[in-house]
């Protein structure tokens, strides 16, 4: 394990810390906030509509987590939202453009003007990115995330930038976007179907905001986030589709028919006023991503810039999807065995497999919420990603 995982001198007294947390209502902002609650901190969540991001409180003692108003857009906003802060926290990123909600303005210039802002008041700053980022990249995301990383290394050389690969865990945008289709698809068609990935559950990435908030984790580096196993996109929704007991063909779409098809839906989109569903949406810059693999790198690995490094033992897949996949089984968390379509689709945990699909998901390292037996010593463990 490499030297960078220690942070010599590094102490804090949570009760005394205030840390701003950007984008702390979302997916992976409420796992954050409570990892931080948990340990002490007082939080101040930065968000757009601070009167939706009152879910939160009661993740916290009384007080101790309060929404306020910033829009990345207008820099007032941002110095307002950090001033007094110790810590602040960019989580704020989108996976396609919509009206004013632009790549360029909020992952590259807001995320400069977060480093700045928290830079003017000497507070150390924790930025969340994506695995990918590439400023030489042909999609408009990748580049985007690139040039944010750079605008917080000028303002903040010592920042924290973590790079986490896709993110799954309950209310994610991946196993539940595919598993909803597969209730009314006949076929899933998938662009890039063979790309690999790695995902990461979102406790874990939490975990690891968490720690360098502690000041666990030395600034100034880009630590890449992958989970406990790599595979193929395809491999990851036939897996949602044995959890959830469907059969659907998997059809994998070439790099052109998938263009059109993202192009198609575009048109779609534009013609609703953009009322088409979330889950059927998808666009031509993230055709291009998923061209390329998004998982973590040799070099990060060599230089001890991974999620191991840190002290995390990734969560494996199996580990926490059935526990918030089972409600797109026909019959929910009743489902039973019986029947062709139930008999392939029984999650390993749960119940005996058949030998067809004993070899589909067979993670070799992981730790986890526990599922089936032991479910019962970890009640949030599923959902939370609480350990023993």
């Amino acid at each position: 394990m490499s030297s960078l995982v220690t942070a010599p001198g590094a102490t804090t007294r949570p009760q005394s810390q205030l840390v701003t947390v950007f984008g702390g209502s979302g997916f992976l902002g409420r796992h954050v906030v409570r990892s931080l609650a948990k340990r002490g901190y007082r939080i101040r969540v930065a968000v757009r509509r601070p009167d939706l991001a009152l879910f939160l409180q009661p993740l916290g003692k009384v007080g101790q987590i309060v929404a306020v108003q910033a829009n990345l857009r207008y820099p007032d906003s941002i110095r307002r939202a950090v001033e007094h802060s110790d810590i602040v926290i960019n989580l704020v990123g989108i996976l396609q453009e919509t009206g004013s909600q632009r790549f360029s303005k909020l992952q590259t210039e807001g995320a400069g003007e977060i480093a700045r802002a928290a830079a003017a008041i000497g507070a150390k700053l924790i930025h969340v990115s994506a695995l990918g980022a590439d400023a030489n990249s042909p999609s408009l995301y990748a580049r985007s995330k690139a040039l944010g990383e750079a605008e917080v290394l000028r303002a903040c050389p010592d920042a924290v930038i973590f790079r986490p690969s896709l993110v799954f865990g309950p209310g994610d945008s991946f196993f539940n976007r595919f598993a909803s289709l597969a209730t009314f698809l006949p076929a899933l068609p998938l662009a890039g179907a063979q790309t690999r990935f790695q995902p990461v559950f979102v406790g874990d990435v939490a975990e690891a905001v968490a720690r360098a908030v502690d000041g666990a984790v030395p600034g100034g580096h880009v630590y890449e986030l992958g989970g406990a196993e790599v595979n193929t996109l395809e491999y990851f929704v036939r897996y949602m589709l044995e959890v959830t007991m469907r059969r659907r063909a998997v059809l994998d779409l070439p790099e052109p028919a998938a263009r059109i098809q993202a192009r198609v839906i575009e048109l779609i989109d534009t013609l609703t006023f953009g009322l088409l569903p979330a889950n059927l949406k998808l666009t031509r810059d993230q055709v291009i991503l998923l061209q390329t693999d998004n998982v973590v790198s040799e070099a990060a690995k060599a230089e001890g810039r991974t999620i191991e490094a840190l002290g995390i033992t990734p969560t494996a897949v199996e580990a926490v999807v059935p526990g918030y996949l089972w409600r797109f089984r026909k019959a929910g968390q009743f489902a039973q065995g019986r029947g062709t379509e139930a008999e392939a689709g029984v999650p390993d945990l749960l119940a005996p497999r058949s030998e067809a699909t004993k070899s589909l998901h067979r993670p070799g390292r992981a730790s986890g919420p526990a599922i089936g037996s032991q479910a019962a010593s970890s009640r949030m463990g599923a959902r939370w990603g609480t350990r023993g």
